[in-house]
């Protein structure tokens, strides 16, 4: 099949290295992204392979549903075209299936993940996928908002207050009414995100949580976000994403990213959000 000899690696230095040369569009977040990627919810079953000259790496994981996720795909621009991604995906897949995986997925894996799937600017990386017989079976998108984005927080955190609803953040190691909720209501991968997120905020109303909102899960995206439905159309979910993303811009950020964008129409006209980057999901089944 291939020349290229492929073992498992530590996700150290050298494969952050790797990362940030081989994805120009997410260079600054490399180290951040195998970082995260290394440390995924307990349970998880993944690794990380690359070939022994350490030209390329691969992220492989298996989701909560038993599908294989190929997380990360990176190769060193001064060594493409020599097959190596090809060898990276077979030994991926290989690993895959040894696991229980039926079928392989170019797709994020939730909660912990890198992208929704193949980003389009990575077209040799959807080049790729589709040579070796993967199906496009999805498209997801974020949105950009520009940072600081200028809204009235204080007059709708009033109107708030007056119809019985409080706002308030919720500081790392204080999050589990937080993480409950989102639990409840949405998924243990929402959950989960809350609990890792750098920034995190909710509404209560009767002594209950009614909504939350968290960026930095993936690292410096703005999401997950969520309101019971029983409390849905009050304006909560505006205010929570308008107090992360002051504190995105806070941080130093001229843009947020808005990842795996539902609700396209509420972002765009509660921040001016642009749908912007978008993302090929790919899977094959697995022989």
């Amino acid at each position: 099949m291939s020349g290229h000899a492929i073992d498992p690696v530590r996700p150290d230095d050298r494969v952050a290295e790797i990362a940030a040369a081989a994805l120009w569009a997410d260079a600054d977040e490399a180290a951040l992204l195998t970082r995260r990627l290394a440390a995924p919810p307990e349970g998880r079953r993944w690794t990380v392979l690359a070939d022994r000259d350490l030209h390329g790496v691969v992220f492989a994981s298996i989701g909560a549903d038993g599908a294989g996720h190929l997380d990360l795909l990176a190769v060193h621009p001064e060594a493409q075209g020599r097959g190596i991604g090809r060898a990276l995906v077979a030994a991926a897949e290989e690993w895959l299936r040894d696991h229980g995986a039926t079928e392989a997925r170019f797709a994020g894996n939730p909660p912990c993940y890198a992208w929704p799937g193949i980003d389009v600017r990575y077209t040799p990386a959807a080049c790729l996928a589709e040579r070796l017989g993967y199906e496009r079976y999805q498209v997801a998108w974020n949105m950009t908002v520009d940072l600081p984005v200028r809204c009235d927080e204080a007059a709708e955190t009033a109107r708030l207050t007056a119809a019985g609803v409080t706002v308030h953040a919720a500081p790392p190691g204080e999050r589990d009414a937080v993480s409950a909720f989102a639990r409840e209501h949405f998924s243990d991968a929402w959950a989960w995100e809350a609990e890792q997120a750098i920034g995190c905020h909710y509404a209560v109303r009767d002594g209950r949580i009614i909504g939350f909102a968290a960026w930095g899960a993936r690292p410096f995206w703005f999401g997950p976000m969520g309101t019971a439905e029983a409390a849905r159309g009050l304006g909560v979910g505006r205010v929570l994403l308008w107090r992360c993303l002051a504190e995105q811009a806070g941080a130093g950020m001229r843009t947020a990213q808005i990842g795996w964008v539902g609700p396209l129409r509420f972002y765009s006209r509660a921040a001016g959000a642009r749908a912007e980057r978008v993302f090929w999901l790919y899977r094959r089944r697995l022989a």
